[in-house]
């Protein structure tokens, strides 16, 4: 199979901090087992999931390049998703929520290229190729469902943090690395759940972040669609969960209208849901989506937004009401009385932009430790700096090439000499730059001259405030790469010969020819060496289902009700498994 990734221009057009989470699919990686674990579950799923899911996902599967037999490579995707307006690309696990959205805001769909364990597959809390491809892609075939995700994921991309949200995504990336490990210890996986558990008990507020990745679990991976009578399925994680799925139609599972409220509703990753939200169509999503949007710094700046951003500690921006935007870690503010805004600081790299378009040389490099400036109006003028026009700026002394003291309503003063301004498109000063420069506020030096060039942003109010860069271009590595990487899982002589037990058996499935001495030879190697090995003795049942070697069959299926009784936990997926085969079968005759 060709494994080159094909040149998608969505993928060449992503910028460098995005980049930087894309990994090769190394399609030889996947083994024997792998396709053999995608195949039972594609085939139950497509099954019962044809009765129970959304019209769009049958259909999406076949305009998205899914294959039911083998697992999808990136190649095959990007070929077909390009037709839709999509692409998709590999990464490792979990990458931060904001580059995961800000991924879908380019329609770029992020696949975690590894595939669950055997053991793990109905239900796994790590992102596997199964929950990715399987789930997530063909939905999008549907045009108002991919226009939901690419709104989802501008907004949310925007959406700022806590640190407790880093400390969580940390703590979740790694519990579900260590669970899909092989040689993971019980300890190791119960200290990762503990610190999962301690951090969810926590009563914390809600961040922005917090929220609106509810909002993503309740819909685009939990969600339902239709009616609270007869919903339908749409959400990745129901989608390519085989128990979950089934589960989610009882009355057990509490069916509720979708809203806004949802934003509160927390979940627990390690458990099935209790509760599912159901939406009567994805243009109500949307409408929900614009709803939230509007409860978001990104909308509503003033102080809070900045307070929000401070409290993150990570890169984040503000627009003025001139749409001068800086960008960096902020740090400190300064309100009035009426809670307004009157002075911000930054620490470390910042950079100014207007209209997400960095200003010539006001980058990092010009400003790499860091950025402060008063903000509101002037004391004793009625007109803001930014709605003074040429004649009111010289009647006011701010004029370039002179010395001028200027006092805000805040208090906070201004000394300096007038160097220079920069204007936006409609002619209004948006930044102007002193030297020797002092700045105070009630006796405290905000500024001195020792500092350097003294840039004063121009503008009065903070209308936006959301997580990120506003040029993206102004910063090479926007989002931290976890140090927490996955466990490759090293393979034994045993589950080598395993592997090649299962390549024996889909060689024979793909020539249609029953070599019965061969299938004899493998299913005594099978029973002899592998005797918990379910899913193999499957596909040998299959195989020999519609051959005359009905005492051999007869044998496999012994073996595999003695598993059965062995392992209860899995009892129910031989049966789903023999049931399909019946059905699969039955259907080939009948046409």
């Amino acid at each position: 199979m060709d494994t080159n990734i094909e040149t998608n221009p969505l993928i060449d057009r992503l910028p460098p901090h995005l980049k930087q989470f894309i990994k090769p699919q190394n399609y030889e990686d996947y083994s024997p087992i792998d396709q053999a674990v995608w195949r039972y579950v594609m085939r139950k799923n497509v099954s019962y999931l044809s009765q129970v899911a959304h019209q769009s996902y049958v259909k999406g599967l076949d305009m998205t390049g899914i294959s039911i037999d083998s697992i999808p490579s990136m190649y095959g995707m990007n070929r077909i998703l390009k037709e839709i307006g999509w692409a998709a690309v590999a990464v490792d696990g979990f990458i931060p929520p904001n580059a995961f959205m800000e991924f879908q805001a380019y329609k770029v769909l992020v696949i975690a290229s590894d595939i669950r364990q055997l053991e793990n597959m109905e239900y796994t809390p790590a992102p596997d190729i199964i929950h990715e491809a399987a789930g997530h892609a063909p939905i999008i075939a549907n045009p108002d469902y991919a226009e939901y995700l690419r709104r989802f994921g501008d907004i949310g991309s925007k959406a700022i943090l806590s640190s407790h949200d880093n400390d969580m995504y940390e703590a979740v990336r790694k519990l579900s690395i260590l669970k899909e490990a092989k040689h993971s210890t019980e300890e190791e996986i119960q200290a990762a759940e503990d610190w999962v558990n301690e951090l969810q008990n926590k009563k914390v507020p809600l961040s922005e972040m917090a929220k609106i990745r509810n909002l993503h679990w309740w819909t685009v991976e939990y969600g339902l669609i239709g009616t609270i009578e007869d919903p339908k399925i749409y959400g990745a994680g129901l989608l390519s969960s085989i128990g979950e799925s089934k589960w989610c139609m009882s009355d057990e599972v509490k069916k509720v209208l979708y809203s806004i409220d949802a934003s509160e509703q927390e979940f627990d990753i390690t458990q099935p849901q209790p509760q599912l939200f159901v939406t009567p169509d994805f243009s109500y999503l949307m409408q929900v989506l614009e709803e939230f949007a509007s409860t978001m710094a990104l909308r509503k700046g003033g102080f809070r937004g900045l307070q929000k951003l401070i409290e993150s500690k990570k890169i984040g921006s503000i627009e003025l009401n001139t749409g001068l935007q800086i960008s960096g870690v902020f740090s400190e503010m300064i309100i009035d009385e009426d809670n307004n805004v009157v002075f911000f600081k930054t620490e470390g790299p910042t950079a100014l932009a207007y209209r997400e378009k960095e200003l010539i040389g006001h980058g990092i490099e010009a400003h790499p430790h860091g950025f402060s400036s008063p903000l509101g109006k002037l004391k004793g003028i009625n007109l803001a700096i930014e709605d003074m026009g040429p004649r009111d700026l010289k009647a006011y002394n701010f004029y370039d090439g002179k010395r001028i003291s200027f006092e805000y309503e805040s208090g906070i003063t201004v000394e300096g000499l007038n160097v220079t301004g920069i204007r936006n498109i409609n002619g209004q000063l948006i930044l102007i730059q002193f030297e020797d420069c002092t700045v105070t506020y009630k006796g405290e030096v905000l500024f001195k001259p020792e500092f350097g060039t003294f840039d004063l942003v121009v503008g009065s109010e903070i209308v936006s405030a959301f997580a990120g860069s506003a040029d993206f271009r102004s910063y090479n590595n926007l989002y931290h790469l976890s140090e927490t990487k996955t466990i490759k899982n090293q393979k034994s002589p045993a589950v080598i010969e395993l592997e090649n037990l299962y390549t024996e058996t889909r060689e024979l499935r793909d020539s249609n020819t029953i070599d019965i001495e061969k299938i004899e030879l493998i299913f005594d190697n099978l029973r002899t060496n592998h005797p918990g090995d379910w899913l193999l003795a499957l596909e040998l049942y299959e195989l020999l289902y519609d051959s005359d070697q009905s005492n051999l069959k007869q044998e496999v299926l012994i073996h595999l009700n003695k598993i059965k009784a062995e392992r209860k936990e899995i009892s129910h997926l031989i049966d789903d498994g023999v049931a399909l085969i019946t059905s699969l079968v039955y259907h080939k005759q009948q046409h």
